[in-house]
């Protein structure tokens, strides 16, 4: 009998490149990475994962929330600890906030999506 390789497609993981990045070494900068995941239609989610523990992520939301006129969440996740969730694709706004607040620098920031 020939042995001949199957390759079952699988569902996309958004956060699949996060073990990649993160898998140790000296000197390996931490990311913040802003991703959009698509919900039904045009209706989207980005989530921002990757800040630092000890921020407060209530309040970086609550004025995520205000500044762009949107609705969101903290959700807090088993491998990628908490993650902020915002309505529609807020990917730019978001990058541009974090920066301007002196969260994190832009060459910390990875952008992923369509």
């Amino acid at each position: 009998m020939v042995d001949i390789e199957v390759q079952i497609p699988s569902a996309f993981d958004p956060f699949a490149d996060v073990d990649q990045d993160s898998s140790g070494g000296a000197g390996v900068k931490e990311y913040v990475h802003i991703r959009i995941q698509q919900r039904n239609g045009r209706k989207s989610l980005t989530t921002v994962q990757g800040l630092k523990k000890e921020l407060s992520y209530e309040k970086i939301l609550k004025d995520l929330k205000k500044e762009f006129c949107c609705n969101g969440t903290v959700v807090q996740d088993k491998e990628l600890g908490k993650v902020i969730q915002l309505q529609g694709d807020q990917r730019k706004n978001v990058s541009a906030f974090l920066t301007r607040a002196g969260i994190v620098k832009k060459d910390q920031i990875k952008i992923h999506g369509f």
